[in-house]
């Protein structure tokens, strides 16, 4: 691999205007989401399946006990345009989700219809944990998640079936999905949260992820970067992990972020360094609310994952599939446009999830532009952005699960900041060192220079954080 050099910036910076962003129905948009949320159909069992000589009944809502309309009327609540229901499983957990969770997706449809509410589920991963299974909106739905988990899920059979639950059985299921005529979309879950440590990987690591894409890449997007569990307190349990951001037992999240994500030059710079189009995105993973006693937010509260899309169902998976997503906490931010052009008149442009063709000696114009919020969160606040910063990195210095090439091009404070009506606007020309493959935005409002590890019980509204999906460059390598 060649070296990298150094990301060099001019000392002027220049501010260009940016599409407005659309507004007129039809028209992509950027619309919030939130793909993992739990409804009464995750069930518990009356007996441990292991060990029981007769099929266990299901406990309707032994995990969660909000319906699938009441958490459609929260998300609509909290600002979200689309939502996805993933209950996860156990033994003869399809029949349950076709016969009887179905029906409450159809009523739900009917009585919000301004929400796309997708079906899917918490896939029980084969040799691992858990991923977010979004299926498209078609007449097969029903039939396809049906299909899906009692094939490949790994709790699914009765008795238990330990040759289920292996990872060559998970890369197997990927293909299989690859295969269908409509693919869905998968997620990775909670990536590090069964890590021991920075590093230490539990249930998953990124050389499995790139795996599974490999398998099945118009299937596997990308993982959770913000997980959910983030109103986790300390009193509402007595494990390692309640109290936790995440109830990440073993390594906190920072900043409420999975340390794959967070960690600058980490194991989400791996991949992109590795040249995997890998997307990150935010989620409740709701079950119970934290004035129940839960550990949750409500669908739409805290995250939210935004995909510029027009406002229908496979609009919105294409923008998933395609990278259109940005993630932000506490409503921080609730637009963003990344866009990098070859100079500030040239029709060669990219935004989020797009690849930019690049030439040796070319100089690239990055446009960051954001709107704050406007106004106060769940939590009452109108936080503000203290600084952003632009992050580069290439292939040339990852080795294992770390990316030594990835660094921050610019840091911006309220200095740079130019209003522009209701949005802010920052920009630079750089010259791009040879080997980098990808541009990325994060913020916060905090002014931590990096996402510091979360201890229990702190106040998750404190510590809000946003970041963009990468910029992808290719092509011949610009000189310095």
């Amino acid at each position: 691999m060649m070296r990298s050099g150094r990301l060099l910036a001019s000392a002027i910076t220049l501010v260009h205007a940016l599409p407005a962003y659309a507004d007129e129905p039809g028209q992509r948009r950027w619309l919030a989401g939130d793909h993992h949320v739990h409804s009464i159909y995750s069930a518990r069992y009356e007996a441990d399946p292991e060990h029981s000589e007769h099929l266990p009944d299901p406990v309707i809502g032994g995990d969660s006990s909000h319906t699938t309309l009441q958490n459609v009327e929260m998300a609509r609540r909290f600002g979200l345009d689309w939502m996805v229901t993933t209950d996860h499983g156990g033994p003869r957990h399809s029949a349950l989700n076709h016969d009887r969770a179905w029906p409450d997706v159809v009523a739900a449809r009917k009585a919000v219809p301004d929400i796309v509410l997708f079906y899917g589920m918490e896939f029980d991963v084969p040799g691992g944990e858990h991923a977010s299974l979004i299926l498209p909106t078609d007449a097969t739905e029903r039939a396809t998640l049906r299909d899906i988990e009692s094939r490949f899920g790994k709790r699914e059979a009765f008795p238990a079936d330990p040759s289920r639950n292996t990872k060559a059985r998970m890369i197997e299921a990927l293909r299989y999905m690859a295969g269908l005529p409509v693919p869905p979309v998968l997620i990775a879950n909670h990536p590090s949260r069964t890590a021991t440590g920075y590093g230490e990987w539990g249930l998953h690591t990124p050389a499995e992820y790139q795996a599974w894409q490999e398998a099945a890449p118009n299937v596997v997007i990308g993982m959770e970067g913000a997980p959910g569990h983030q109103a986790a307190r300390p009193e509402t349990g007595k494990d390692k992990a309640h109290g936790s951001r995440g109830l990440y037992g073993g390594f906190p999240t920072m900043g409420g972020f999975d340390q794959m994500v967070a960690r600058l030059g980490g194991a989400w710079d791996a991949l992109l360094g590795r040249g995997l189009h890998w997307t990150i995105t935010a989620n409740s993973d709701s079950h119970g609310h934290w004035r129940e006693g839960g550990a949750d937010f409500w669908p739409g509260e805290y995250p939210k994952t935004w995909v510029f899309a027009e406002p229908n169902a496979p609009d919105i998976l294409d923008g998933l599939r395609n990278g259109r997503v940005f993630v932000a906490t506490g409503n921080l931010v609730d637009q963003l446009e990344v866009k990098a052009a070859i100079g500030p008149t040239s029709p060669r442009t990219a935004t989020m999830g797009q690849t930019l063709a690049i030439r040796d000696g070319d100089e690239l114009d990055i446009s960051i532009r954001f709107r704050p919020a406007r106004t106060p969160n769940a939590a009452g606040q109108l936080p503000k952005v203290d600084h952003l910063d632009l992050i580069a990195g290439g292939a040339s210095g990852v080795e294992g699960d770390h990316n030594d090439s990835t660094r921050i091009v610019r840091r911006f404070t309220s200095r740079d900041f130019r209003a522009d009506g209701e949005d802010i606007l920052v920009s630079l020309r750089m010259k791009v060192s040879k080997g980098t493959t990808y541009l990325r935005v994060r913020g916060t409002n905090t002014e931590q220079g990096e996402p510091e590890p979360d201890v229990a019980g702190e106040d998750p509204w404190r510590d809000l954080w946003f970041y963009s999906n990468p910029i992808y460059l290719s092509g011949e390598e610009i000189a310095q």
